[in-house]
Order: C-alpha cells, then structure tokens, then sequence
C-alpha cells in the first residue's frame, strides 16, 4: 500500500474514532474506505499467490481484558472471520487470550481494524441511555453484540464485492486455498477443538448496538505498522 493511500486510511480512521464525528460523516467515510481496504487485501492475496514469501501464515495472541472481556472476544472474532483469520478463544485469568490464525497482511487488517472498533463501541457505549430498571452490564453485553453482528456483516459484503469487483477469474480459488492453508495452521496447534454454546443475552441493548454497528466506520482494515495494543478500555 502506498505512503497516501497510507495516510488516507490513518485520516479516516482519526475521524471515525473522533466523538464529534456525525454518523452521517462516518457513513461517507466508510462508504470509498471499505471498498478499498477491502481491494487491498485481494491484491495482498494475488500478489502472495505468485510470490508467497511476501505474505506468510502465521498467528498471534491477543489478550482482552475484564470488563465485558468475552465481549471483546466476540467483537475480534465477528472482524477476524471475514477477513480470513481464525482464533481459538482461551480463558486467562479474569479475561481472554486469543490465539489469531491468518496470513500477515489479514493480521494487519484485523489489527487495525478491531482497535479502532474497540474506540468506536466505547463512545458507543457511553452515548447509549441504559432504560429504565435493566441491569447496565445486560445492556452492554446486548448493544455490544448487535454491534459485533452488524460489523461483521459488513464485513462480509465488503470481502465480496472486492472479489467480483478484483476482475480477475482465479481469485475466488486464491482466497480459497489461503483460507485452508489457515485452518490446516490452526488444525495443527489445536487438533481437539469443541466449538463453543451458543450464548445467550438478557438485556435489550441490540438494537441500538446494531444500529451503531452500521455507522461504525470500517477504513482501518488495510495496514497497519505494529502488534496489536492491548485493549484495556474501561467499559
């Protein structure tokens, strides 16, 4: 990714986790920033399939911490799956670490990408009336859920449009056999996974979270230049 389109995604990401921004504002900025972030990373995965060393697989732990840590988890794994990473969610103390599967460049995106999220749904958060006589933490846990749902959706029809938009026939198989490559990695180091219950949610904040999830400005998705910073926001 060049030096400007560099600094457009760091701008747009500024103003996406900046309160004062309106959601109309955010809805604009995400509208040309996921197109291209998503572009990105088809290119990243072409470019890889004729050169791999430009792109390993490989893995990373991030840690989530108390409150709402399996809340956080929820929202990594709603950014990772769409952008062709796996983790495996592990209890650590009083919160979660969670062991990502991907190839560098998605790292990257998920990286970035779920940092400034973390921000977003913590104005989010702060701005949402909890009603009258409901359990604030029940709230929380339900807006923070609508909110995962919603991204990760997005996401999803970003991913899509990349590859029909990309013009180039063999990408669908591309990303195919990097997202096999990804689960023979993890198959290797976790080869007796159980898949998790569904959980279950009491308070009514979905909505509102989900409602958040469609403004939530999606422009760090494209690169980033370190390891993740451990979310420690205080919700």
């Amino acid at each position: 990714m060049s030096q400007a389109m560099l600094s457009k995604v760091r701008k747009l990401l500024a103003q996406a986790e900046d309160p004062a921004c309106t959601p109309a504002e955010s809805a604009a900025f995400t509208a040309k920033a996921t197109e291209l972030i998503a572009r990105y990373g088809v290119d990243r995965a072409l470019l890889a399939a004729e050169d791999p060393s430009t792109d390993p697989v490989g893995d990373r732990v991030v840690d989530l911490v108390a409150p709402y840590a399996r809340d956080k988890a929820g929202l990594l794994a709603a950014v990772a799956d769409p952008l062709r990473c796996r983790c495996v969610r592990r209890r650590q103390g009083s919160g979660f670490a969670m062991h990502l599967f991907g190839f560098a460049s998605d790292l990257e995106r998920v990286d970035l990408l779920f940092t400034s999220l973390l921000v977003q749904a913590a104005h989010g958060l702060a701005a949402a009336v909890v009603p009258a006589g409901e359990q604030p933490a029940a709230f929380r846990r339900s807006w923070l859920a609508g909110f995962a749902q919603v991204v990760s959706g997005r996401l999803w029809a970003a991913e899509a449009g990349a590859v029909v938009g990309s013009g180039t026939p063999s990408v669908a198989l591309v990303l195919a056999d990097r997202s096999d490559r990804v689960q023979r990695r993890l198959a290797e180091i976790y080869p007796r996974l159980r898949t998790a219950a569904p959980r279950r949610l009491a308070g009514s904040g979905f909505g509102s979270g989900a409602e958040a999830g469609r403004r939530a400005d999606l422009a760090g998705t494209g690169v980033t230049t370190g390891p993740v910073p451990t979310p420690g926001i205080g919700w």
